[in-house]
Formats: structure tokens, sequence, C-alpha cells
């Protein structure tokens, strides 16, 4: 196959553009994903501090939670201070192998999300299905062993795209047309068969997310299911308030990402659309989790007033 002139030979730096069509107002557009991130530093970081000092949290579902904090805090750390950079500083060149590891923390850590949505469920079928053996099931090890599994998953599988990346030796271009580093926007930079990667690409996105939402899916059908024949009104609408701050979070996660995912890959959305879109799936979600959970929580609500409540108003 030939090159032109034109193709770059195993570049160390590629340049990112932001949102492409909205270059005069990405210093504006910089606050509202400023706030976001904040607001999921902050919710994050408070249910890493209230979960493991209340008693009553110590269960599966919230040890799960917290796992899902430090999650998205690393999304949010691994995202927004380089996108800020591009908005505020147009500081947009980046070295090509920390672009790479931007890319796997990012997809790696969406991976680690999506189990631990199914996780989540899995505790919530449990619970309500079979409700005498809770316990017994959902061990400390078992919960180890879940996370731990979620963990190797997601980076093993993650982690062969950077490398199929790396062998990518000739771009047409350095300028990659998003905020942060993504796999299929850099994979449309090369001048030579990237069949693999794309293929790969798919496979590691129904490998993980497919399966996960699926499985997810299947997990709430069976929970229903089991609510609806319930045979008193307030033991469902009880067993339903226990899930509903998890069907929350599960839409807004899935819906989001494969729209995201599709709308790179098959759709004709124009690039700031689908740039901004993707950029708020992997920032919303951080910072309403801890909002939805909090809400839906009383021992979470009632940590929250004491630490924002002064010691001399508590009586």
């Amino acid at each position: 196959m030939g090159f032109t002139n034109m193709s770059y030979l195993n570049p160390k730096t590629v340049i990112l553009i932001g949102i492409p069509g909205l270059e005069h107002v990405q210093f504006w557009i910089g606050f509202p994903f400023f706030g976001l991130c904040l607001l999921a530093l902050l919710g994050n970081i408070l249910l890493l501090i209230v979960i493991p000092t209340e008693r009553s949290l110590h269960q599966p579902m919230y040890i799960f939670l917290a796992v899902l904090a430090a999650t998205d805090l690393g999304l949010c750390v691994a995202i927004v201070p380089k996108m800020l950079a591009i908005f505020w500083f147009d500081s947009c060149p980046m070295a090509f192998d920390a672009c790479l590891t931007q890319l796997f923390f990012i997809h790696a850590l969406q991976g680690m999300e999506s189990g631990i949505l199914l996780a989540m469920a899995f505790d919530r079928f449990v619970a309500i299905c079979n409700p005498l053996r809770h316990t017994s099931i959902l061990t400390p090890l078992f919960l180890f062993r879940v996370v731990l599994m979620v963990v190797i998953r997601a980076t093993t599988l993650v982690g062969v795209l950077p490398i199929l990346l790396k062998q990518l030796q000739h771009f047409r271009s350095l300028v990659i047309v998003h905020s942060y580093c993504e796999h299929m926007a850099i994979v449309k930079l090369a001048a030579e068969d990237v069949h693999v990667n794309k293929s790969y690409g798919l496979f590691v996105a129904f490998a993980i997310l497919g399966f996960d939402m699926i499985f997810v899916f299947i997990s709430y059908v069976l929970i229903f299911r089991a609510v609806f024949h319930l045979p008193q009104k307030e033991a469902r609408i009880k067993a339903f308030n226990t899930c509903a701050a998890h069907i929350v979070v599960f839409l807004e996660f899935y819906i989001l990402a494969f729209f995201s995912f599709f709308s790179h890959r098959f759709g004709h959305v124009s690039p700031y659309a689908h740039i901004l879109l993707s950029t708020i799936y992997l920032l919303v979600p951080p910072a309403l989790n801890p909002i939805v959970y909090g809400v839906k929580t009383k021992e979470i609500r009632r940590r929250f007033a004491q630490i924002f409540t002064p010691k001399q108003d508590i009586q």
C-alpha cells in the first residue's frame, strides 16, 4: 500500500481540537462541564467518606456504590483537566502515548462502571427474589471476587485497544476531532488498514456494555415479576422503591452509552453534537449518581446532613 507525502509516520504528538464548529464558544461551554465535574467530585468523595464510616451502609449494595463512586472519580480526573485546558487555554497538543493512556483509562473505567451496575442489579435480584439467602450468597469474599473480575475484565479487554493503535504507523492527519482521546476518533486518522481495530473495538463494546445491559435487563424483568406477585401493596411499593435509584442510574448510563457508540460508528450525527453528547454521557452519570442514591437512601441523606450541618445545631 502506498502513502502520500501528507501521511505521518509514527507520530509523537497529536492535536485535540475540542468541539469542531463551536470553537468560538468553547470557552463558555467549559463552565457547565466544570460545574458537572465539581458536582461529581464533591458527591462521590462524600459517598466514599459516608459509606465506610456509616455502619448501616456496610451492605453489598453500598459497597458496590462505593466502588462506583471511585470509578466515577477516575472518569472525571481522566477527562476533565485536558478538556478544560483545550477549552480555556487552547492547549491542544498532546503526546501520542499520553493520548493512548487517556484512552485506556476512559474506556476501562467505562467498562468497570458497566460491570458494577450489573453487580448492583444482581444484588437487588437476590435481595428481592431470594431474600433469605442474600447474606449467604453476597459474602465479603464474593463481593471482592466480583469487583476483582470487573476490574480484570475491563483492563484486559480495553488494554488491547492502545496496543493495536500503537501498531499503526501511518496517519493521514494528527488532528483528533474530539475533546478527549477516544478509540474511534484515533482509528479514523489512520492511513492504513484498520479492520482489526474496528472489529476489536466492536467486540469490546458488546462484550462489556452489550453483555452487561442484557443481564441487567433480565435481572430487572425477574425482579418486577417477583414484585408484582407479592400479595400486599405496601410490600410491592417498598420493593419497587429499593430498585428505583438503580433503574434511574441504569437507564441514564446505557441509553447515553449506546447512543454515543452507534452515532459514532453508524450514524450521521454532526461532529459537534456527537462530541457534546459523548462528553455528557461520561460526565452526567458521575454527577447524578450521588444525587440519585442520596435522595433515595435515608442513611446517606442523614450522614450528608450531619456533614453539612454545624454540630452545635444538631440536637
